[in-house]
């Protein structure tokens, strides 16, 4: 998404859903840790601004961004998270280093995301520049934390909805939500 002109801290708390019942994951690279503290940060204040109690927030911290894979994939195998949020930083130096790294997380969370129920949000930063990372990460351009919180949210919402609506035989409206009927069809095979 292009931040330019955009606030990533800026979000209407009216066209969210409750998040008070989820638990959240997230995962944070070590890595550039000036970088990602401000991306949590800006993550766990948009959780508990949400309504998200603190001790259904779970931390976990990764050596760097590549390893954020593994530790989404472990958190998602044992802390029964409705969503995670993966956090890191990659700047572009003079090697090639920056193009892997980015593309092997990239693959590995979009991976994650076909191979599970539960969604994993993607909030690396690959910018060309530290004053880059700055911006996004609390600076001029508010926080991608903040956004990748409020999509971590959403993402639930329509995880728990669309579940639901499995379980009743109902579609799911354009919002996300599902409207019930006053008494749900049969289910064959009951």
């Amino acid at each position: 998404m292009a931040t330019e002109n955009k606030n990533l801290s800026e979000y209407d708390k009216n066209t969210i859903p409750n998040a008070k019942d989820f638990r959240f994951g997230i995962v944070v690279s070590e890595w550039n840790d000036t970088i990602t503290e401000g991306l949590y940060n800006g993550a766990f204040d948009a959780l508990i601004d949400c309504e998200v109690p603190a001790q259904q927030i779970i931390r976990w911290n990764v050596p760097g961004s590549f390893e954020l894979i593994y530790g989404a994939k472990k958190m998602l195998q044992t802390q029964n998270v409705d969503a995670v949020i993966v956090i890191g930083c990659v700047i572009q130096g003079q090697t090639k280093h920056f193009d892997f790294v980015c593309e092997g997380v990239t693959q590995g969370i979009k991976d994650l995301n076909v191979q599970t129920d539960i969604p994993v949000i993607f909030c690396v930063l690959t910018d060309n520049n530290m004053q880059q990372s700055i911006d996004r990460s609390g600076g001029v351009h508010g926080n991608k934390g903040t956004e990748a919180a409020i999509a971590a949210i959403k993402m639930a919402y329509i995880r728990q909805q669309a579940s639901i609506a499995h379980a009743y035989n109902q579609p799911l409206l354009a919002s996300g939500a599902i409207q019930i009927e006053e008494t749900p069809r049969k289910i064959e095979n009951e």
